[in-house]
């Protein structure tokens, strides 16, 4: 079995002024008529099923720990279950982990410490 990549060890975080600054501009943004527009879709960005708007979160496709910032080109509305898998992976890493999970398992790889 594969061990989950510590992501701490991959990348420098943005600076904590930064992310003051970035969460503080989501915060407004949530009380946004833009906001509840875009969640009142309720579709899920990612996996594009359908959710009651109040179960849809607020998602930077950057992360801010990554540089994203809090601008309505980087945010977009995703279920909980799609939010926190993708945590903070920049968009190419969140499909490269999508295209990981679409593929069969080849032969002979299955968990080797069952026997």
């Amino acid at each position: 079995m594969t061990e989950p990549l510590d992501m701490d060890n991959f990348f420098i975080g943005a600076d904590e002024e930064h992310v003051k600054r970035e969460k503080s501009k989501s915060k407004e943004l949530r009380e946004s008529q833009w906001w509840k527009n875009l969640r009142g879709q309720g579709v899920c960005h990612y996996c594009k099923k359908r959710f009651p708007p109040k179960e849809l979160t607020m998602d930077h496709v950057v992360p801010i720990v990554r540089g994203g910032r809090s601008v309505k080109s980087n945010i977009v509305a995703a279920c909980k279950e799609c939010n926190s898998q993708k945590k903070y992976l920049l968009p190419v890493e969140w499909k490269e982990y999508l295209d990981r999970l679409s593929k069969p398992q080849q032969p002979g790889t299955e968990n080797p410490t069952r026997g």
